[in-house]
């Protein structure tokens, strides 16, 4: 089994903004313009900015999972904002630079990234676990037990 990943796809759960000309080499500078411009993110922060979460739903409850290789639990944040929206944030500062060093590549990304999901009416949101272990962060909403409907039995007369 293969996992495909499908970034451009409508998240109805998500509150971020969907760019169908994400990923084009001309980008669109912002969702409501039909016309090319610059990228909208530098190219310093632009790979980190997008931090990839997987979203699962299991039976007891709604599982989130987040690559954050080299954050400390303390430069992330998970915060639920109006009820109802999970915000996952954290920042990568960049490497201090001495005067002395010379660099040949630099391909680690640094920066911000800020994700914000809508939660069902389900989520029990006062119960919310995170945990981080080897990188990836994990972040769990449990899930309201369903309500079996109240069967009654109605006695026919006649």
């Amino acid at each position: 089994m293969s996992l495909i990943r499908r970034s451009n796809e409508f998240d109805p759960f998500s509150l971020d903004l969907w760019d169908p000309f994400e990923g084009f080499p001309f980008g669109s500078g912002n969702s409501s313009s039909l016309f090319p411009s610059f990228p909208r993110t530098s190219s310093e922060t632009a790979a980190f900015a997008g931090a990839r979460i997987d979203w699962k739903e299991t039976p007891e409850a709604h599982v989130f999972k987040a690559d954050v290789p080299g954050l400390k639990k303390e430069e992330v944040k998970v915060e639920v904002e109006d009820g109802n929206v999970l915000q996952i944030s954290g920042e990568r500062n960049k490497e201090q630079e001495e005067k002395t060093d010379t660099w040949h590549r630099v391909e680690r990304s640094s920066g911000r990234f800020l994700r914000r999901f809508r939660l069902p009416e389900n989520a029990k949101t006062e119960q919310i676990t995170a945990a981080m272990e080897n990188g990836v962060l994990t972040v769990t909403v449990p899930k309201e037990d369903a309500k079996k409907p109240e069967v009654k039995s109605i006695q026919i007369s006649g």
